[in-house]
């Protein structure tokens, strides 16, 4: 059985959404944060060195990095779907957005709230990374604008992969400042396999 290492209140909500599309079965081991630090415990280091969730585990293989871990389990158990096909042009937009959402989306997200940490020393960064949350957010807002998905007609992995970014963007700046990810945030936490991931692992 496919065995998930997941950090709660993390981005790996993602993968157990993944597997509940993908309808395979599936054991969720979950850890805390620490409450002091809100780091990962020790104890995931003994899956994997880094201690970093989400972390697969499947047929002996082990898996990090929640793009990669996506695409593993759509190539492996998509059966088709979930990915467009190799060789068109919608492939390598869905390529695209599955490493954008953690290669150049998550890095303004992380800076605000690291940055935030440090108080008034933090205050110089601030504007910079406010207008990168907004070239960022704007971006993602504006694709949307004719579309209902990132990638063609129909959930892909690199929907489930970009999710967290659009999700934040809609709690941290509000409805109305990027209504084309808000519909899509709304889309995707009404759909049922969104919904059985929340309920057996929360988030």
């Amino acid at each position: 059985m496919i065995e998930l290492h997941h950090l709660r209140e993390s981005r790996s909500r993602r993968i157990t959404w993944m597997l509940e599309e993908l309808g395979l079965d599936y054991e969720v081991i979950s850890y805390d944060r620490d409450p002091a630090t809100r780091l990962a415990p020790p104890e995931l280091k003994n899956i994997h060195p880094l201690g970093k969730a989400p972390v697969l585990r499947d047929n002996g293989e082990v898996i990090i990095e929640s793009g990669a871990i996506i695409e593993y389990l759509v190539r492996q158990y998509g059966d088709g779907h979930f990915a467009p096909a190799m060789g068109t042009s919608d492939y390598n937009r869905y390529m695209q957005f599955l490493h954008y959402a953690e290669g150049s989306a998550m890095l303004p997200l992380m800076l605000k709230l690291y940055v935030g940490f440090l108080g008034e020393a933090g205050a110089p960064l601030q504007p910079r990374i406010s207008s990168e949350l907004a070239n960022h957010l704007g971006y993602l807002d504006a694709e949307l604008a004719q579309r209902d998905y990132f990638v063609g007609d129909s959930l892909t992995g690199a929907d489930v992969q970009i999710s967290f970014t659009a999700q934040i963007a809609i709690s941290g700046k509000g409805r109305d400042a990027y209504p084309n990810l808000a519909k899509f945030v709304d889309m995707i936490e009404a759909r049922p396999a969104y919904q059985r991931a929340i309920a057996k692992s929360g988030n």
